[in-house]
Formats: C-alpha cells, structure tokens, sequence
C-alpha cells in the first residue's frame, strides 16, 4: 500500500516551525531571569514548567479556552484579522510550542546559570554594550546547553498528540501530524499504514536522541582534555 507523507511532511513543518519559536522566546526568558532574583519569579518559573506535568489534554482544553472561536484571544483574532486558529495546522503549532518550550527554557536556563560572571563583568570593563556581550559572550558559552534543549524541543513537538488533537482537530490533509495519524489510523484497522508512521517517527526520534548523547560525550571528552 502506498503511504501518503503529508503527515511525515506536516509534523516536520510543524516541529520545526514551534522549534524556532521556542528557541526565541525560550533563551530569551532565560537569560532575562537565570541569575535575576525578585518577588514572584518562582511563580512565573513554575508557570513555564507546568506543561510538563499536567496532561496534555488539559494543555489543549486550555489552548481551545484561549483561541477558541469564544476564547479571549480566538475571538479577538476572528474578528480583527479573520484569523482562526482551532482546526487548522497553526493550532498544532501553538500546541507544540507550550508542550515544548518547558524543555527549551529549563536547558538554557541552566546553561545561563553555569556560566561564569567575570567573563562577561570582563566584556563590560572593555565597553562592550549588554546585546554584544550576549552574543560574544554568554551564548556562545551556553550554547551546549542550549542546544541540547532545542534538539529535546523539537523531538517533543514532533511527537506532541493530545494537545494538538484538542486544538487542531484531525482533518485528514490538513492537520494530520504523525502522532493523530497513527491512532486514527490504528482506529480505522489500517495496522500496515500506522505500523509505517510508527517506525519512521520512532527512527526520527530514535536519531535525534543519538546524536544528542553522541554530542554530549564528544563535548564531555573536550572538556576533560582542556581540563589536563
């Protein structure tokens, strides 16, 4: 039987799509609140990381809250720009973006955290401005980490299912990613079609997990060698 890739093709657009999302607003926040301390911010940390423990179909109930046709933010969209957001791809890449963005912000997080502060106390004395030392400095240290949270978001959002089912719905050709596919397919009986998509998102995950322990311990093994 032939298999149709739009749901291999869709779940990579949508992964990678959240992903550079994610990676935006992601390290951003970290860097603004890896080393700050004020009233509230175990709140607002507490806040990013909650997606990881809550079910990802209270994830979409809330998301279908938001950006539902009645929703605070839906209905404001629909009427100003015409713009709809439940059962179409985009809903699938807003649900990816919370269910993976606690995994971006708590891997840069830490790398910010890690890093040390004279060398950029070192740029400030040499007249460098806060953008320039970020870039030179702070991310190109935290990098290692950073990456490692942006490979771990997209394996995340490339799996993502109840979330996005809630929001995005399963229409066949337009927001059918691998996850929705497999269990509509698996529903219908259609096991050679399902068993297909299962084996290529298992090999896409499978990949982006090897590389990352491969990376890891290349990296550890640099380290070591400095070290001596």
């Amino acid at each position: 039987m032939e298999m149709n890739l739009h749901p291999l093709i869709l779940s990579v657009k949508v992964a990678g799509i959240a992903t550079v999302i994610v990676f935006i607003v992601g390290v951003g926040m970290a860097f603004l609140l890896a080393r700050r301390s004020f009233t509230g911010k175990s709140v607002i940390e507490s806040l990013f990381l909650l997606p990881l423990v809550l079910p990802p179909t209270v994830v979409g109930f809330g998301l279908l809250i938001l950006f539902g046709k009645n929703g605070w933010i839906g209905k404001w969209l629909i009427n100003w720009f015409d713009i709809q957001i439940v059962f179409t791809w985009i809903g699938a890449v807003i649900a990816s973006v919370v269910v993976a963005f606690p995994l971006m912000y708590q891997a840069a997080s830490s790398a910010f955290q890690t890093l040390d502060e004279k060398l950029e106390q070192a740029a400030r004395t040499m007249g460098a401005s806060e953008w320039r030392i970020f870039w030179t400095v702070s991310f190109p240290l935290a990098w290692p980490g950073v990456l490692a949270g942006l490979v771990l978001s997209f394996a995340r959002a490339l799996g993502e299912f109840g979330a996005t089912l809630m929001i995005a719905g399963y229409i066949p050709g337009q927001t059918d990613t691998l996850p929705i596919a497999i269990y509509f397919a698996a529903e219908a009986g259609q096991m050679e079609q399902a068993t297909g998509w299962v084996i290529i998102i298992v090999a896409l995950g499978f990949s982006a997990m090897m590389w990352l322990n491969w990376w890891g311990r290349r990296n550890i093994r640099r380290f070591a060698q400095r070290e001596k």
